[in-house]
């Protein structure tokens, strides 16, 4: 009897390959077995997974999907096998996403010493300021900040980030600077994605919603604002750390700063214990609250 999961594999192969031919090849089988396979596939889902000419083959909207959930199929497959084979060693893909910056700042060189050690891992990053879903797209592990409620997810403590509230001195000289949260209501403020800003006012945290007069979704790009004298912004420290030494930016309201915020390893409760995510949160563990320990 066929299984149920049958052709999976030369689903996958042809995806990537972009043709069945291509697909054959890298399966190691003819086309006829491999067309065949993926026919009965499509039978039993009872779905189109390509659109097929006589030149190229295209994934359909659900092929897509599926692709990327078989992906994840065949990895967990390949690193149970090597579980079971008394193999401790890190193996197949890790699918990790981060925040754009925070990412290619922080994560990238710890992730580039994490593939030097453990070859035998397939890394795939998504650097995106969008919220991905970890466990609806296959996802592995998530550097997030801040607080929050999925319960399917465990999280690692991994660090802390310093939000700073600032402005260009020549931007101060002109609108003078403010004294009071409610004095931000009188500047014009540089808003990123978030739409909040964060103050400790008594001992206790005080939230306002700027009205921007200047919003841009790159922190970088808002920070640069500040500098040409656009406005106030509030943004993460590892953005305006170095305007802030070369006094570009100077900090306002700097006795209502707020608690540091939380960063966290973020990952669906079934992976934990993966050999390739368990070796990735040692590192993170270890080195990322360091690496955003900026110097002064």
């Amino acid at each position: 009897m066929i299984g149920s999961w049958d052709g999976i594999d030369e689903f996958v192969a042809v995806a990537e390959a972009g043709s069945f031919t291509g697909g054959a090849r890298a399966f190691g089988s003819s086309v006829t077995h491999v067309s065949r396979s993926i026919a009965r596939l499509e039978t039993r889902i009872q779905a189109q997974l390509f659109h097929r000419t006589t030149r190229s083959v295209l994934l359909t909207d659900t092929g897509r999907i599926f692709l990327e959930q078989c992906r994840r199929i065949l990895s967990d497959r390949d690193e149970a096998i090597g579980l079971i084979s008394n193999s401790s060693e890190p193996q197949g893909e890790l699918r990790c996403t981060c925040a754009t910056t925070l990412g290619e700042r922080y994560l990238m060189p710890l992730i580039m010493r994490y593939c030097a050690l453990y070859p035998d891992v397939q890394v795939d990053i998504e650097l995106t300021n969008r919220v991905i879903d970890l466990i609806a797209e296959g996802y592995d592990l998530a550097i997030r900040t801040g607080h929050f409620t999925d319960n399917r997810l465990l999280r690692t403590h991994v660090g802390s980030r310093r939000m700073f509230t600032c402005a260009s001195p020549e931007y101060l000289a002109k609108m003078g600077n403010p004294r009071a949260i409610g004095d931000l209501a009188d500047h014009r403020c540089l808003q990123a994605t978030s739409t909040t800003w964060h103050f400790t006012l008594d001992g206790r945290e005080h939230v306002m919603r700027p009205k921007p007069g200047w919003r841009c979704n790159s922190g970088v790009a808002v920070a640069a604002a500040a500098v040409a004298g656009m406005g106030i912004c509030q943004l993460p420290e590892f953005y305006v750390a170095d305007h802030i030494r070369s006094g570009r930016l100077v900090i306002v309201l700097e006795e209502l700063l707020p608690e540091p915020e939380p960063i966290w390893a973020v990952y669906p409760q079934r992976r934990h214990m993966m050999p390739k995510l368990s070796r990735l949160l040692e590192i993170l563990q270890k080195d990322m609250a360091e690496a955003l320990r900026l110097p002064q």
